[in-house]
Protein backbone atom coordinates (compact mmCIF):
# COMPACT_ATOMS: atom_id res chain seq x y z
CA UNK A 1 0.00 0.00 0.00
CA UNK A 2 1.10 3.32 -0.99
CA UNK A 3 1.10 6.58 1.49
CA UNK A 4 -0.84 9.24 0.04
CA UNK A 5 1.49 12.47 1.28
CA UNK A 6 -0.31 15.67 0.50
CA UNK A 7 0.97 19.38 1.01
CA UNK A 8 -0.93 20.87 3.57
CA UNK A 9 -2.02 24.63 3.26
CA UNK A 10 -0.83 27.68 5.93
CA UNK A 11 -1.32 27.58 8.53
CA UNK A 12 0.88 24.42 9.18
CA UNK A 13 4.67 25.67 8.22
CA UNK A 14 5.68 22.31 10.00
CA UNK A 15 4.43 20.34 7.62
CA UNK A 16 5.19 22.52 4.46
CA UNK A 17 8.94 23.04 6.61
CA UNK A 18 9.18 19.10 6.26
CA UNK A 19 8.08 19.23 3.02
CA UNK A 20 10.45 21.26 1.42
CA UNK A 21 13.09 20.36 2.96
CA UNK A 22 15.91 18.42 0.43
CA UNK A 23 17.07 14.94 0.32
CA UNK A 24 19.70 14.28 2.88
CA UNK A 25 22.58 13.54 1.31
CA UNK A 26 22.75 9.84 1.27
CA UNK A 27 19.38 10.00 -0.70
CA UNK A 28 20.66 12.77 -2.79
CA UNK A 29 24.31 10.93 -3.85
CA UNK A 30 22.79 7.39 -4.98
CA UNK A 31 21.33 6.27 -8.09
CA UNK A 32 18.14 5.52 -9.28
CA UNK A 33 18.51 1.88 -9.65
CA UNK A 34 20.05 2.17 -5.62
CA UNK A 35 17.09 4.30 -4.64
CA UNK A 36 14.67 1.99 -6.25
CA UNK A 37 15.89 -1.34 -4.55
CA UNK A 38 15.92 0.81 -0.97
CA UNK A 39 12.08 1.33 -1.53
CA UNK A 40 11.25 -1.56 -3.15
CA UNK A 41 13.44 -3.11 0.28
CA UNK A 42 10.92 -0.62 2.24
CA UNK A 43 7.71 -1.71 0.34
CA UNK A 44 8.06 -5.41 0.98
CA UNK A 45 8.58 -4.47 5.09
CA UNK A 46 5.61 -2.78 5.13
CA UNK A 47 3.66 -5.22 3.71
CA UNK A 48 5.46 -8.37 5.80
CA UNK A 49 4.86 -6.14 8.70
CA UNK A 50 1.22 -5.51 8.23
CA UNK A 51 0.63 -8.99 7.24
CA UNK A 52 1.59 -10.11 10.93
CA UNK A 53 0.51 -6.81 12.25
CA UNK A 54 -3.25 -8.27 10.83
CA UNK A 55 -2.66 -12.39 11.02
CA UNK A 56 -1.90 -11.48 14.87
CA UNK A 57 -5.91 -9.33 15.47
CA UNK A 58 -7.58 -11.59 12.77
CA UNK A 59 -8.89 -13.47 15.81
CA UNK A 60 -9.47 -11.32 18.45
CA UNK A 61 -13.25 -9.96 18.07
CA UNK A 62 -12.16 -6.80 17.49
CA UNK A 63 -10.39 -6.44 20.70
CA UNK A 64 -12.47 -8.15 23.28
CA UNK A 65 -10.57 -11.72 23.42
CA UNK A 66 -7.49 -9.40 24.15
CA UNK A 67 -8.77 -7.94 27.15
CA UNK A 68 -7.93 -10.93 29.14
CA UNK A 69 -4.47 -12.23 27.16
CA UNK A 70 -1.01 -10.12 28.08
CA UNK A 71 0.63 -12.67 25.91
CA UNK A 72 -1.21 -11.42 22.77
CA UNK A 73 -1.59 -8.01 23.86
CA UNK A 74 2.07 -7.77 24.02
CA UNK A 75 2.60 -9.39 20.88
CA UNK A 76 -0.08 -6.89 19.25
CA UNK A 77 1.65 -3.97 20.59
CA UNK A 78 4.84 -5.10 19.57
CA UNK A 79 3.56 -5.17 16.05
CA UNK A 80 2.25 -1.94 16.21
CA UNK A 81 5.63 -0.82 17.16
CA UNK A 82 6.93 -2.59 14.30
CA UNK A 83 4.77 -1.10 11.92
CA UNK A 84 5.22 2.78 13.40
CA UNK A 85 8.87 2.38 12.91
CA UNK A 86 8.21 1.81 9.04
CA UNK A 87 6.05 5.23 9.44
CA UNK A 88 7.40 7.53 11.48
CA UNK A 89 8.74 9.42 8.35
CA UNK A 90 5.41 9.92 7.03
CA UNK A 91 2.80 12.55 6.74
CA UNK A 92 -0.69 11.27 7.94
CA UNK A 93 -2.75 14.09 8.48
CA UNK A 94 -3.28 15.13 5.05
CA UNK A 95 -6.06 14.08 2.30
CA UNK A 96 -5.39 10.53 2.68
CA UNK A 97 -6.77 10.45 6.31
CA UNK A 98 -9.94 11.37 4.99
CA UNK A 99 -12.23 8.45 4.42
CA UNK A 100 -14.74 5.78 6.36
CA UNK A 101 -12.22 4.39 8.72
CA UNK A 102 -13.53 0.27 10.25
CA UNK A 103 -12.65 -0.97 13.07
CA UNK A 104 -10.14 -4.33 13.27
CA UNK A 105 -8.61 -3.92 16.71
CA UNK A 106 -9.03 -1.44 19.79
CA UNK A 107 -7.97 -1.44 23.17
CA UNK A 108 -10.21 1.36 23.94
CA UNK A 109 -12.70 -0.08 27.04
CA UNK A 110 -15.87 2.20 26.44
CA UNK A 111 -15.92 0.79 22.42
CA UNK A 112 -15.28 -2.76 23.92
CA UNK A 113 -17.76 -2.40 26.50
CA UNK A 114 -20.76 -0.93 24.13
CA UNK A 115 -19.56 -3.83 21.66
CA UNK A 116 -19.70 -6.42 24.29
CA UNK A 117 -22.84 -5.83 26.45
CA UNK A 118 -24.70 -4.30 23.35
CA UNK A 119 -26.92 -7.87 24.15
CA UNK A 120 -28.04 -6.16 27.18
CA UNK A 121 -30.34 -3.59 25.36
CA UNK A 122 -31.45 -6.34 22.58
CA UNK A 123 -29.66 -5.45 19.63
CA UNK A 124 -25.72 -6.24 18.31
CA UNK A 125 -23.26 -4.23 17.35
CA UNK A 126 -22.54 -3.84 13.62
CA UNK A 127 -19.55 -1.96 12.17
CA UNK A 128 -17.85 0.62 14.33
CA UNK A 129 -16.33 3.34 12.68
CA UNK A 130 -14.39 6.51 12.09
CA UNK A 131 -15.28 8.81 9.86
CA UNK A 132 -12.39 12.02 9.27
CA UNK A 133 -12.91 14.79 6.59
CA UNK A 134 -9.67 16.65 7.08
CA UNK A 135 -10.48 19.59 4.65
CA UNK A 136 -14.00 20.14 6.61
CA UNK A 137 -12.32 19.30 10.11
CA UNK A 138 -14.24 16.59 11.89
CA UNK A 139 -14.29 13.30 13.19
CA UNK A 140 -17.40 11.54 14.03
CA UNK A 141 -16.96 7.87 15.77
CA UNK A 142 -19.91 5.89 14.77
CA UNK A 143 -21.13 2.71 16.62
CA UNK A 144 -23.81 0.59 14.69
CA UNK A 145 -26.77 -0.82 15.68
CA UNK A 146 -28.40 -2.81 12.36
CA UNK A 147 -30.91 -2.55 11.16
CA UNK A 148 -31.64 0.99 12.52
CA UNK A 149 -29.80 2.16 15.34
CA UNK A 150 -26.51 3.84 15.52
CA UNK A 151 -24.92 5.62 18.56
CA UNK A 152 -22.28 9.10 16.89
CA UNK A 153 -19.84 11.51 18.81
CA UNK A 154 -19.40 14.33 16.38
CA UNK A 155 -15.62 16.21 17.18
CA UNK A 156 -13.77 19.12 15.63
CA UNK A 157 -9.95 18.71 14.65
CA UNK A 158 -7.18 20.23 14.58
CA UNK A 159 -4.07 19.51 12.54
CA UNK A 160 -1.10 19.38 15.05
CA UNK A 161 1.48 18.03 13.39
CA UNK A 162 2.78 15.62 10.45
CA UNK A 163 1.00 12.57 12.22
CA UNK A 164 -0.78 14.19 15.13
CA UNK A 165 -4.67 15.38 15.13
CA UNK A 166 -6.50 17.02 17.86
CA UNK A 167 -10.13 16.46 18.34
CA UNK A 168 -12.69 18.29 20.64
CA UNK A 169 -16.35 16.19 21.34
CA UNK A 170 -19.24 18.42 20.22
CA UNK A 171 -22.24 16.58 20.49
CA UNK A 172 -23.13 13.32 20.65
CA UNK A 173 -26.60 11.48 19.10
CA UNK A 174 -28.42 7.71 20.02
CA UNK A 175 -30.59 7.03 16.91
CA UNK A 176 -33.12 4.51 16.42
CA UNK A 177 -35.44 4.16 13.25
CA UNK A 178 -38.34 6.80 14.12
CA UNK A 179 -36.15 8.38 17.47
CA UNK A 180 -33.19 10.61 18.30
CA UNK A 181 -31.98 11.32 21.64
CA UNK A 182 -28.90 14.27 21.59
CA UNK A 183 -26.66 13.78 24.64
CA UNK A 184 -23.88 16.43 25.61
CA UNK A 185 -20.25 16.53 24.59
CA UNK A 186 -17.74 14.86 27.08
CA UNK A 187 -14.27 15.42 25.90
CA UNK A 188 -10.90 16.28 23.86
CA UNK A 189 -7.87 14.58 23.34
CA UNK A 190 -5.24 13.86 20.33
CA UNK A 191 -4.74 10.27 18.06
CA UNK A 192 -1.59 9.73 16.23
CA UNK A 193 -1.35 8.42 12.59
CA UNK A 194 1.91 6.49 13.46
CA UNK A 195 1.05 4.53 9.82
CA UNK A 196 -1.39 5.22 7.06
CA UNK A 197 -1.65 3.26 3.48
CA UNK A 198 -4.67 2.68 0.89
CA UNK A 199 -6.04 0.12 3.31
CA UNK A 200 -5.05 0.14 7.00
CA UNK A 201 -4.54 3.23 9.43
CA UNK A 202 -2.51 2.52 12.74
CA UNK A 203 -3.17 4.59 15.74
CA UNK A 204 -1.67 5.53 19.50
CA UNK A 205 -4.02 8.17 21.36
CA UNK A 206 -3.22 10.01 24.13
CA UNK A 207 -4.63 7.13 27.03
CA UNK A 208 -1.99 4.91 25.71
CA UNK A 209 -5.15 3.03 23.42
CA UNK A 210 -4.23 1.77 20.16
CA UNK A 211 -6.48 1.47 17.22
CA UNK A 212 -6.26 -0.60 13.99
CA UNK A 213 -9.11 0.14 11.22
CA UNK A 214 -9.41 -0.20 7.58
CA UNK A 215 -11.08 1.42 4.72
CA UNK A 216 -14.70 1.02 4.92
CA UNK A 217 -15.89 0.03 1.34
CA UNK A 218 -18.56 2.71 1.81
CA UNK A 219 -18.92 5.98 3.11
CA UNK A 220 -20.73 6.18 6.67
CA UNK A 221 -23.48 9.57 6.38
CA UNK A 222 -25.62 11.05 9.27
Amino acid sequence: MGVAVAVLPLPYPRLTNLLSRPLPPKLKNRSPNSLKASFSSTAAQSQSAKENLLSLISDQDRGLKTQNDTIKLNAIVKAIDAMAVLGRDTITTGDSLSATWRLLWTTEKEQLFIIEKAYLFGTQAGDVLQVIDVEKRTLNNVITFPPDGVFFVRSTIEIASAQRVNFRFTSAVLRGREWEIPLPPFGQGWFETVYLDDEIRVVKDIRDDYLVVERAPYDWKE
